[in-house]
């Protein structure tokens, strides 16, 4: 019963967002979307939440030694960028020609 309903989110991979609140909070640079977790609602963004990991020497890395990497963050901390008013926009699902297609409701662009 715990995966009855899917999740789903206006944000997709590949989009361009800004960090609307937490540590990395910048709402005038906007960052690439690199992975969406559904299942967690977490995404992970391009230069945000970056933490240290400690890695062994394997036969790919012989060395190992330390390794800065992002780590998600959760989806609620993101918006979209709406590059007509260069700003955070909230996201709307209409039709056109039979196609669903994201707007931005700030601006009325769609969003590719």
């Amino acid at each position: 019963m715990k995966n009855r309903f899917k999740p789903k989110f206006s944000i997709k991979k590949g989009d361009s967002v800004v960090v609307i609140t937490g540590e990395y909070k910048d709402l005038k640079k906007p960052r690439t979307v690199l992975k969406v977790i559904p299942e967690k609602s977490r995404v992970l963004v391009e230069g945000v939440n970056i933490v240290t990991k400690h890695t062994k020497p394997t036969a790919q890395n012989t060395k190992g030694g330390i390794v800065k990497m992002e780590a998600p963050i959760s989806i609620s901390n993101v918006m979209l960028w709406d590059a007509k008013s260069h700003g955070p926009s909230k996201v709307s699902h209409s039709r056109v020609d039979g196609k669903s297609v994201r707007t931005a409701k700030k601006s009325g662009e769609v969003i590719k």
